[in-house]
């Protein structure tokens, strides 16, 4: 039985009886604000609750949808930065605890998502209006509320009613939660020496992974629990990805320092970590970004967005002081170097990051984008996302700055992947099977407190939160609605990927890319090893343990062996830019479904759309066309296609109508 929200708000501002989320109330509203976009001037009602600030633009009733579907709206905690400015006072920062001495004739919210929301009160009594709002979003902030967190039902029903069902056997977005989750991606890649274990169904062997893990057949669960305190944060080494040439992707914590296994430990490692049969390759995230580094940048690429930040001629420049690209690039040479070892020859090569809830998840993310197509369908990135980042227990509340009691451990590590999965977009438009919108939509919805993809750390967190995620862990949309099943304890709040919540059937077409090549279904081609390199593992065998470093790999001694490693370094070429100066050697073409980007300088670019969109200036000049030119040469088009339809009716063209006039 789907519940309905039917609570209704009070009438602050004189507005009629108005539908909210349950717990939701309306704190202030004021009538007839203008709001001030790249479009121009919209008159409407402004209204601020306990949940989130929205504007209701023209005559239309104050009635909307309980999740955010305009553009004019926005979460209270996604809200950076409150601004009240007036023509007689310079503009102040409100605060909780700071008070309005002034009567404003502006609001501007500055958003974590780049947004610039700008309000106008004009001078016929709406001045105090706005004060009471601009104080009433002020103390808001710092009190707002997420829906459901007592278990509340949003109502799911009040999305799109007119979307068609969907057709009978069209892909999922899988959630993984559940062991057949695990299972039927596993028999998509077709790696048959690994199974599903069920080792950490309790979060008793490592309480920030998922329940279920892929392991070698080879390893008992007895054996594989020998292995966890051998790792950071006992986040163990397991399969991320398999190629069908026997590659196998697999992601880590950093080795324990402490730890001292035994042989019989040390033989269980080997197995795990594939050494002893095949080359192992160890790659570590010490060349990409930091969290602290990334926040830096994004702080830096924000303030630089700003209006009036930098001048014109000096933008280009402050744009890379801000180093956000230049960690952009990283990560995409990095990702390359990883995918071009997996495509070129069987090994195991294994991800390691020190906490493995950060770069991990970037890292393994971008490498799969990279040689898996399915990974590139939009339901293939949406299962992408959900279990290299949600179920691998990335902390999306710190690294957003959803908490306000760990400010210091915010950094932006999902919207950074983003970028690079644009980036990507950008250099392989048709090898996607989503849109510009698509990545804008997701970038937005990662503020959203109405979603439960984003709102916790890891799925033991999810569990003890008072929230359960769904025993049924695939997510079909179906008309724009989402039923929590009966008789269970389940989160009451849908999955991100439920876009008929928030979304017109128009604005989900757009998410879907029309020059997409899905190709041949499978997964990619496999790599015949007699074309691969002699050079690029010369000197390596079976039992071989090598480090990648800067495009080097450096044999080394299997960790807790004694040994010294030998000094010769395997230069391996891992993208395109290493492959352009070969002497006239013809480059070899990548096997199917790998992608290799270049990120050189002028290949990695800004992405304008997310992150200028405050700037309505901006994109009216370098940056964009203006809108209001746009509009007025389409009419003139129009008036000339129609005039010249009106005289073909009486004389025939002798010359196309929009050649040029000699």
């Amino acid at each position: 039985m789907r519940a309905k929200s039917s609570a209704m708000s009070a009438e602050p501002g004189g507005l009629s009886v108005l539908p909210v989320l349950p717990g939701e109330v309306v704190l202030e509203a004021a009538r007839g604000v203008r709001y001030r976009g790249a479009g121009g001037s919209v008159r409407g009602t402004l209204i601020c609750t306990n949940v989130r600030v929205l504007f209701v633009p023209g005559a239309q009733p104050p009635s909307f949808s309980p999740f955010l579907q305009s553009d004019y709206s926005v979460a209270l905690r996604c809200i950076r930065t409150l601004v009240a400015g007036s023509s007689f006072s310079k503009p102040t920062v409100l605060t909780a605890a700071s008070s309005l001495t002034f009567i404003p004739e502006e609001l501007a919210l500055f958003c974590r998502d780049f947004r610039l929301l700008s309000f106008h009160f004009p001078e016929n009594g709406l001045g105090l209006q706005g004060c009471r709002v601009a104080n009433a979003i002020a103390q808001a902030r710092e009190t707002a509320t997420w829906p459901g967190d007592k278990g509340s039902h949003v109502d799911a029903t009040m999305g799109d009613e007119d979307e068609e069902d969907e057709e009978e056997g069209s892909p999922h977005t899988l959630l993984f939660e559940s062991l057949q989750d695990w299972e039927r991606e596993l028999q998509r890649l077709g790696a048959a020496g690994w199974r599903v274990s069920a080792v950490n169904e309790r979060f008793d062997m490592a309480p920030s992974l998922p329940r279920y893990l892929w392991v070698p057949n080879a390893l008992l669960d007895h054996d594989l629990k020998r292995t966890f305190a051998h790792f950071q944060e006992r986040r163990v080494a397991r399969l991320c990805w398999h190629h069908p040439n026997g590659s196998d992707l697999l992601r880590a914590a950093s080795f324990h320092a402490a730890s001292e296994p035994g042989s019989e430990d040390i033989r269980c490692l080997e197995v795990l970590l594939g050494a002893g049969c095949r080359p192992c390759v160890l790659a570590d995230t010490a060349e990409l970004p930091t969290p602290p580094d990334i926040q830096l940048a994004h702080l830096r690429l924000r303030a630089l967005c700003l209006p009036g930040a930098a001048a014109d001629e000096k933008w280009l420049s402050a744009l890379e002081g801000t180093r956000w690209l230049e960690h952009v690039r990283a990560c995409l040479r990095k990702a390359v170097e990883v995918a071009s070892l997996l495509a070129g020859r069987r090994c195991s090569v294994v991800l390691q990051e020190p906490s493995d809830r950060d770069l991990g998840c970037l890292l393994a993310s971008l490498v799969q984008l990279l040689l898996d197509p399915h990974a590139r369908s939009l339901h293939g990135f949406q299962s992408l996302v959900q279990r290299e980042w949600v179920a691998a227990g990335h902390p999306f509340p710190q690294r957003l700055g959803l908490h306000r009691d760990s400010p210091r451990e915010e950094s932006p590590v999902f919207l950074l992947f983003l970028d690079c999965t644009w980036q990507l977009l950008q250099q392989f438009p048709a090898a996607f099977g989503f849109t510009e919108a698509y990545l804008l939509a997701l970038h937005d919805g990662t503020f959203l407190p109405y979603c439960s993809t984003f709102l916790f750390s890891c799925q033991r967190q999810r569990g003890r939160g008072g929230v359960q995620q769904p025993r049924t862990q695939t997510y079909t949309p179906v008309s724009g609605r989402w039923d929590p099943p009966q008789g269970s304890s389940v989160c009451r709040l849908p999955p991100i990927w439920a876009w008929g919540l928030r979304y017109s059937r128009q604005q989900r077409a757009r998410f879907q890319n029309p020059a997409w090549d899905p190709g041949p279904v499978g997964t990619p081609d496999a790599v015949d090893p007699q074309n691969t390199p002699p050079s690029a593992w010369l000197g390596s065998s079976n039992g071989a343990v090598l480090a990648l470093s800067k495009g080097s790999l450096t044999p080394q001694p299997f960790p807790w062996r004694s040994g010294r490693p030998p000094p010769r370094l395997l230069r391996w070429a891992p993208s395109l830019e290493t492959l352009i100066d070969r002497g006239g050697d013809p480059i070899p073409a990548p096997p199917r479904g790998l992608l290799l980007p270049c990120a050189a300088g002028p290949s990695v670019r800004l992405w304008r759309r997310c992150y200028l969109r405050g700037l309505p200036e901006a994109q009216h000049g370098r940056l964009a066309p203006c809108p209001a030119l746009l509009a007025e040469e389409l009419a003139l088009l129009q008036d000339k296609l129609h005039a010249w339809q009106q005289d073909g009716a009486h004389t025939e063209p002798t010359s196309s109508p929009l050649a040029p006039s000699r």
